[in-house]
């Protein structure tokens, strides 16, 4: 029976399956991206890594992310610190560029099992989230049973943030599938509950679009720490507490996001039989 290697990780609980396939192509249609990341049927997870050859000539690998939905995605800061990581253990490096469809991403270790990644820079223009029609992407003109008023911010990928009194109270799972939907989103968005718990802190809930509710999300994060700088309401670097556990975010002078935090290896398994292509 064909057979496929595997490792299972996680940023903070965020679980990637990642394959590689640099050397030997790993091509699958949508279906079998869901059958894969089905708890039940497959093995599990919230993202799909695969690995392959890079394209550019300044970059190590390229990452290729298939949210649990099956669907294609530019970007996944967690994966990223995850990817780097192999990288970098492969290679016996400490820096490691990795290429994803949203661009180039700059990656270094900071020590056992803590990895930093420049996330690019953060992109606010209303047709660069993007946005259905013009608007302030400071103050968007969307609000659903409580919640208004959010900030729109591209790292990567599209997120709108939420600033709350209280994260926990608010019903995500509930209000996450309509906001993610919204006709202001024609890619969608990922969904983001912010409360601010002081300067440097923030309390952070993520509804992620093709996931749905997630124990962290990276860009998430990112999108989170320079919404709350854009509205004043904290400073440049901040700790991002998700359901998983802490980042370290800094939204750089230049306009770069720089992401600190963990990655994990779970388990490693061989994929067989129905669940290859």
């Amino acid at each position: 029976m064909q057979e496929r290697a595997f490792i299972k990780m996680h940023g903070l609980g965020n679980d990637f399956v990642v394959i590689d396939a640099r050397r030997e192509p790993f091509d699958l249609d949508d279906a079998q991206a869901r059958t894969i990341a089905d708890r039940r049927l497959g093995v599990g997870c919230d993202q799909l890594i695969v690995m392959e050859p890079p394209a550019s000539g300044a970059a190590d690998v390229f990452m290729r992310i298939r949210n649990a939905d099956g669907g294609e995605v530019e970007a996944c800061g967690n994966a990223t610190r995850c990817v780097a990581a192999l990288v970098m253990a492969e290679r016996s490096t400490e820096t490691c560029t990795v290429e994803t469809a949203a661009g180039l991403l700059a990656a270094r270790s900071l020590g056992p099992a803590q990895v930093a990644v420049d996330m690019g820079e953060a992109r606010l223009g209303w047709g660069e989230i993007p946005l259905a029609r013009e608007m302030d992407t400071l103050h968007l003109e969307l609000s659903e049973d409580g919640l208004s008023d959010p900030v729109a911010v591209n790292i990567g990928n599209p997120h709108a943030v939420f600033f709350v009194d209280d994260a926990e109270a608010v019903d995500l799972a509930g209000l996450g599938p309509r906001l993610e939907h919204d006709s202001l989103f024609p890619e969608s968005a990922n969904i983001g509950v912010a409360q601010v718990s002081g300067a440097d802190r923030l309390r952070l809930r993520v509804w992620e679009r093709g996931v749905g509710l997630t124990r962290a999300c990276g860009t998430g994060a990112c999108a989170a720490a320079v919404a709350a700088h854009r509205r004043g309401l904290t400073g440049r670097q901040v700790e991002v507490t998700l359901d998983g556990g802490p980042l370290a975010l800094e939204w750089r002078e230049n306009g770069h996001v720089v992401m600190t935090g963990p990655v994990a290896i779970s388990f490693r398994g061989v994929l067989n039989g129905g669940l290859l292509p």
